[in-house]
């Protein structure tokens, strides 16, 4: 088949799609600007990465569109060749969405090439690597990064739409703890847990083993099983290495950052002002969709703490995509622990737990003396605790140390403008 063929059927594909129901994410859908500036739009694969792309550039004007996750691109070399087809499809357009071109072999070389021709870009890809070492070392001061994940439970009340009660949200966020914010199950009522488990194995498969040329595929696919059956968990690559049976914990190491690559799971790592203490110390895991937990991990019934734990995670791992704050958790020598650390600069802005259920007052006890604790040693007064339903202000204190601290139910903190 020509290339001017693919590509014409790729558009035909495009403008099926665009039949669909599109839901207005909050990702910065202000920034396609007319500025030279190349828009890279990372995240999971099937997060709805192509349908934002293409939804900020019909508000711009004409543009042609090339789809890399197809096989019968895959062994086109000469690039020119991909530019005459589009210019033959769409008119010559000038702006051009490239869609996961991380399986375009040596993308960036072409991505910038066509940058200093005068196109107006935006790439997507599936793989963390396009945020990292290739756009620093080849699009240097020309890119914007945009990172964009399943549905926030913002996004997730607009896509299921309505007017909805209190009772009704909480309910909402009970099953999107649990569901996760995928687009196509929820819009075209798909068996979500199948979906999803086949999306993993096609990540592990497709984006890591051939990607990689990984042989031993048991030790991945057992240590994403591990880490999905154990998010909001501390781990030791020691323990990993016994996970997947590996000879080093460096190759234990090796597959974690692939799965982060893959934006399967994220990292937070423990605080402290001593870089090599937070490079030694044990790291807590999240995933990137609460989904995955249900379709790929163990539990025997919802671990809800843990679930709106990762939501919280999620929502601030996208705060913090552009830089300017970190994420860290807090524990003391005495393993009082604190889930998430805000810092900006050398400065820690906000100190946040997550308790589900504060009913009890030993539970209650317990994340107001690890924030007190944190407090105090890290020079910080803004102290939250997301609760399911508990809204309330307290001074509180602890062995002669007070604080205020603020309880707000988790539903409120994720329908915030910006989660304050």
């Amino acid at each position: 088949m020509m290339i001017r063929d693919i590509v014409l059927v790729q558009k035909r594909e495009l403008e099926e799609l665009l039949k669909e129901k599109y839901i207005e994410r909050d990702a910065s859908s202000s920034v396609f600007e007319k500025d030279k500036m190349i828009r890279v739009i990372t995240g999971p694969r099937r997060a709805g990465k192509s349908f934002f792309g293409v939804h900020l550039l019909r508000k711009t004007g004409p543009f042609g569109y090339v789809n890399f996750d197809d096989e019968r691109l895959s062994t086109v070399r000469d690039y020119d060749e991909i530019i005459t087809a589009v210019d033959s499809v769409y008119d010559k357009p000038k702006t051009l969405l490239l869609d996961e071109v991380q399986n375009l072999d040596k993308w960036e070389l072409f991505v910038n090439r066509l940058q200093r021709q005068g196109y107006r870009l935006i790439v997507t890809g599936s793989n963390a690597n396009l945020l990292s070492s290739e756009l620093a070392t080849h699009l240097t001061g020309r890119y914007l990064p945009i990172l964009l994940f399943p549905f926030s439970f913002r996004e997730y009340l607009r896509a299921i739409d309505g007017e909805f009660t209190e009772v009704e949200i909480k309910e909402a966020l009970r099953t999107y703890s649990e569901e996760g914010g995928f687009p196509e199950p929820l819009l075209h009522k798909i068996n979500r847990r199948e979906y999803l488990a086949n999306l993993v194995r096609a990540v592990l498969y497709k984006d890591i083993v051939k990607r990689f040329r990984i042989r031993a595929v048991q030790g991945l696919e057992d240590l994403s099983y591990y880490l999905f059956s154990n998010i909001a968990r501390e781990f030791s690559y020691r323990t990993l290495t016994k996970v997947t049976r590996c000879r080093s914990p460096h190759t234990a190491e090796k597959y974690l950052r692939y799965l982060e690559e893959a934006f399967l799971f994220f990292l937070v790592k423990r605080f402290s002002f001593k870089a090599k203490e937070q490079t030694s110390s044990n790291k807590k895991v999240y995933c990137t969709d609460n989904g995955f937990v249900a379709a790929s991990g163990f539990r025997l019934s919802p671990d809800r703490g843990r679930l709106y734990e990762n939501l919280v995670a999620i929502e601030l791992r996208k705060l913090t995509a552009g830089g300017g704050s970190e994420v860290f958790y807090w524990k003391s020598s005495r393993q009082e622990e604190v889930d998430f650390v805000i810092k900006v600069g050398m400065k820690v802005i906000k100190l946040i737990q997550v308790s589900f259920d504060i009913s009890v007052p030993e539970a209650k006890n317990r994340e107001v003396r690890a924030l007190i604790k944190a407090s105090e040693a890290l020079g910080c007064d803004d102290l939250f605790v997301l609760t399911d339903n508990v809204e309330k202000e307290e001074t509180l204190e602890w062995f002669g140390v007070r604080r205020l601290i603020r309880f707000r139910p988790l539903w409120k903190w994720l329908r915030e403008e910006k989660n304050k």
